[in-house]
């Protein structure tokens, strides 16, 4: 049957099912507050994978009632691909720190706008590290009646929406700093490489409940730092990483790797050594996106031992097995 989306409508049908439903629903934009009310009514939702379940649906035809059929058959025959739900308080307080990132994204791209218009018209200057520093502004002040006047005046509006999200985004770290106070599991994160008191609670927000993953690999997986591998005939290919993960785990991930290798001690450590090795024949981006799956893999193993950070050991010398063999090229943290 056909129930509209209204919450009294929907919790009437609810409240008429026998306590303990299994349900079945695909991960739409919108799911939240159907689970929300799902939960309340003492049932038990199980989000489906929207793309996964219509692969295993084989449908040639799309409607909403093949999709529903297909979802409950697939629940039935327990081969529904589930996505993990997280409990209500961690859905919100994810909310905190994603919109923290859009803020900065915003940010980004206006600092970006600014950075073309002025090289448009040829008023680049190498003089000064970062034009949005209090050199950087004096100058930007200096450049605007250089400017076309529209750009120019564009360019005033951009700088002032910069300030405006600047005053937005200190209050917000600050409410963000009360309300996620320090757990062991953040404390274990920021012993980390690369991660401090902003990446940490990332992390942890966005990995959740870390048993829910069999192995290091998955959660590599879930954060989309691990290829694709194709195979085939006795040939290999490993192509680009997938697209359906998620990205804000992602960014997070990569951002600490950019810090890690680049910055600080870790540039001679396990992580700078990684690094080096890969970015001259793999390319920057490659060698980046091996060093955040080594801190994704690092991570599975922190949280599941409770355990700070350690880099992989190097295997001493055994005559039984020949000369020491060079791990710092693997991933796994713990012997």
């Amino acid at each position: 049957m056909r129930i509209e989306h209204n919450v009294a409508a929907y919790r009437r049908y609810l409240d008429a099912l026998p306590a303990g439903t299994e349900i079945a629903l695909e991960s739409t934009g919108h799911w939240y507050w159907i689970v929300d009310l799902m939960e309340q009514a003492g049932h038990r939702p199980h989000l489906a994978n929207a793309l996964e379940a219509k692969k295993r649906m084989g449908k040639t035809h799309k409607t909403d009632a093949l999709d529903a059929k297909g979802l409950a058959i697939l629940l039935r025959c327990g081969t529904l691909p589930e996505s993990w739900i997280p409990p209500g308080e961690l859905r919100d307080q994810r909310e905190l720190l994603r919109t923290r990132m859009a803020l900065r994204d915003l940010r980004t791209a206006l600092k970006h706008r600014i950075h073309s218009a002025i090289d448009r018209y040829g008023l680049h200057t190498d003089s000064i590290t970062d034009i949005f520093g209090v050199k950087g502004r004096a100058y930007i002040a200096e450049t605007l009646p250089d400017l076309p006047p529209q750009t120019a005046r564009m360019v005033a509006l951009e700088l002032e929406c910069i300030d405006q999200l600047s005053v937005k985004l200190l209050p917000l770290e600050q409410h963000i700093d009360r309300m996620l106070r320090t757990t062991p599991e953040i404390q274990l994160l920021q012993t980390l490489p690369g991660v401090g008191k902003t990446l940490a609670p990332v992390l942890w927000l966005e990995i959740g409940d870390i048993s829910r993953f069999a192995r290091a690999e998955n959660l590599a997986s879930y954060a989309g730092l691990v290829p694709r591998v194709i195979s085939s005939g006795g040939h290999t290919h490993h192509g680009g990483v997938c697209r359906n993960i998620n990205r804000y785990l992602k960014w997070a991930f990569v951002e600490a790797a950019n810090c890690a290798a680049h910055l600080g001690a870790q540039r001679h450590a396990h992580i700078g050594l990684l690094y080096q090795r890969l970015a001259p024949h793999k390319g920057h981006g490659r060698a980046i996106v091996a060093v955040a799956r080594h801190l994704a893999e690092a991570s599975y193993w922190m949280l599941l031992k409770r355990e700070p950070y350690r880099p992989p050991r190097i295997h001493s010398p055994s005559s039984q097995f020949g000369p020491a063999r060079d791990t710092s090229d693997c991933t796994q943290v713990s012997g």
